[in-house]
């Protein structure tokens, strides 16, 4: 049973300051939860109903097992429709990359990513192309939001995702910057080598003009129909695809 502290501290983690305040996130979901067990995250507790069976996490270390009603996990659960199991989970102070960290590889750049699905989405589409650092301006909206960890469904638990002022940053890299831009070299025409940066924009403003200052390339999506504009996941999937390409060769 949990007590009137425990609930108001495990609900307070679904707003950013209290997250920062006490250091942790919730993940919720069996499946989720899984994918952190035996990752480089920290985790303070899983909290699960009776109907769940916590040896189907497959458990390899010790972590501490609260069961809780359904009442009670309906009071922490940012969802309309919790699950049967939430964990409570440490967040890790990964150290800024440096130059060596990003050589021979590609990572993502967000410069005002808000929207917390597109920012989940676009976790999940760096997982799948092997992305290891997500490096985001201070106000790109925070990878522990409760949907931002709802939509990335568990690959959060494979990447390191890192806050810092982008301008000052880039400039401290030696690696080609390609910058997702309207107008730019067509992305199929692009040679991204082997290494970079990837830089992305905010939804509806695109990337600063600060950070468009120290971009060594723009690179744009074609547009054939009459579409306005891409979702920045869906133009983040097309790069990460086109930057991978050449690892199938």
């Amino acid at each position: 049973m949990l007590s009137k502290s425990q609930i108001n501290l495990l609900k307070s983690l679904q707003q950013k300051k209290f997250r920062l305040e006490h250091g942790f996130f919730l993940v919720e979901g069996r499946r989720s939860v899984a994918e952190f067990i035996g990752a480089a995250y920290q985790i303070q507790c899983i909290y699960h109903t009776p109907a769940f069976d916590p040896k189907v996490l497959n458990l390899s270390q010790k972590i501490n097992l609260c069961e809780i009603s359904v009442t009670e996990l309906e009071k922490i659960s940012s969802l309309k429709t919790p699950q049967d199991v939430v964990a409570q989970i440490r967040i890790p102070e990964w150290p800024l990359p440096k130059q060596q960290d990003l050589k021979g590889k590609f990572s993502l750049v967000l410069d005002g990513v808000q929207d917390p699905g597109n920012m989940g989405t676009i976790i999940r589409i760096a997982d799948w192309f092997g992305i290891s650092n997500i490096i985001c301006s201070d106000d790109t909206v925070d990878a522990y939001n409760p949907k931002v960890v709802q939509a990335c469904m568990g690959s959060l638990a494979r990447l390191k995702v890192h806050y810092t002022g982008i301008p000052s940053f880039l400039r401290e890299i030696d690696l080609p910057k390609f910058g997702a831009l309207l107008n730019g070299e067509n992305i199929y025409d692009t040679d991204f080598g082997l290494e970079g940066l990837i830089i992305m924009g905010n939804e509806g403003n695109g990337i600063t003009p600060e950070v468009q200052q120290v971009i060594n390339k723009a690179v744009t999506i074609p547009r054939i129909g009459g579409a306005e504009s891409l979702n920045v996941g869906i133009a983040t999937a097309l790069f990460c695809s086109e930057v991978s390409r050449k690892s199938y060769k």
